[in-house]
């Protein structure tokens, strides 16, 4: 992006949420903007648990706008939170009730998702061939619709929801209808979660649980069977409990690298106004979560390596 004189400027970019300090994307976002030579600076932004409530994040939007930011990126648990406070909404957030980005320009601010063609994207490289006939989904706020507005456009013919929140479950599952597809979305509750794994094709962890700062797996690993693919949208840790734990019960895993990089793509160029490079992206990532694959191997900050694409 430049200004009127032709002249290269800065561009400002937070992360808004809990725990995002350990998050790669400010990290994917600045080194596509030396590819494309930017000045792009992106800045974490970690709430509290008091910081959480409408007023506060509408102060945090008038802050943003104040200080010349010109996109966030919003993730867990705000990603619902934040819809009723942007000026204006994209297609697909008016359909789910969540974002993920929100895009700053003369004061004005948009939201938009892109963790719907993030998942979808990563899906149909690392588990493309699988059947979607009954698909447990674990989580039901701003992820898990994301997720479920994606298995929903791959085809799912029945969405399964587990959630201890009924409110989120249903708002969930209503969204699913609007879309007018084929795809059936009911809820589940704790007695039917063991005999819907036993049925189902496959199981996506869309809530927190797993990640760096909520250690532990959604569900017991031993009510998988080794018939299921499992897939997991968390990336930090890279291995999951739930994978780990899948893979070593014969399941087919995806981990959530795939859809972290192309999230990130698609909320670059929402900002900048450029194409970003996808797979340059999925280098760097490879680069960056290396040292949790092979702890020898060093992070190199200003260097991506090839690496193993592991979807």
């Amino acid at each position: 992006m430049t200004a009127a004189d032709g002249s290269r400027r800065s561009i400002l970019v937070g992360l808004v949420g809990q725990g995002v300090k350990p998050s790669l994307t400010p990290e994917m976002h600045e080194r596509e903007a030396v590819r494309q030579g930017l000045r792009y600076v992106y800045k974490t932004i970690d709430l509290r648990g008091d910081q959480l409530e409408p007023a506060h994040l509408r102060r945090l939007l008038a802050y943003a706008i104040d200080l010349g930011f010109d996109g966030l990126n919003v993730t867990h648990p705000i990603k619902q939170a934040m819809v009723p406070l942007v000026d204006d909404v994209a297609p697909e957030v008016a359909a789910m009730g969540a974002l993920n980005t929100v895009v700053i320009t003369d004061g004005k601010t948009v939201g938009h998702n892109t963790d719907i063609v993030g998942f979808e994207a990563a899906f149909r490289a690392g588990l493309a061939d699988v059947r979607l006939d009954d698909v447990v989904l674990l989580g039901a706020g701003g992820a898990g619709t994301a997720v479920a507005h994606a298995l929903t456009r791959l085809g799912a013919a029945r969405l399964l929801v587990f959630d201890p929140d009924a409110a989120r479950t249903e708002q969930l599952t209503a969204s699913v209808e609007r879309l007018g597809a084929a795809t059936v979305a009911s809820a589940l509750d704790v007695a039917d979660l063991h005999p819907a794994l036993a049925r189902a094709f496959g199981v996506v962890n869309a809530t927190p649980v797993g990640m760096t700062g909520h250690p532990g797996s959604p569900i017991p690993v031993n009510a998988l069977g080794p018939d299921l693919w499992v897939a997991d949208i968390i990336y930090r840790p890279l291995d999951t409990e739930l994978l780990r734990g899948a893979r070593q019960r014969g399941c087919r895993v995806l981990n959530g690298t795939g859809m972290a990089v192309h999230q990130a793509a698609a909320a670059f160029s929402l900002i900048t106004g450029r194409i970003a490079d996808d797979e340059a992206m999925a280098r760097d990532l490879d680069a960056m979560v290396a040292p949790e694959v092979d702890p020898a191997r060093p992070h190199s900050p200003d260097r991506a390596s090839p690496g193993e694409r592991n979807p």
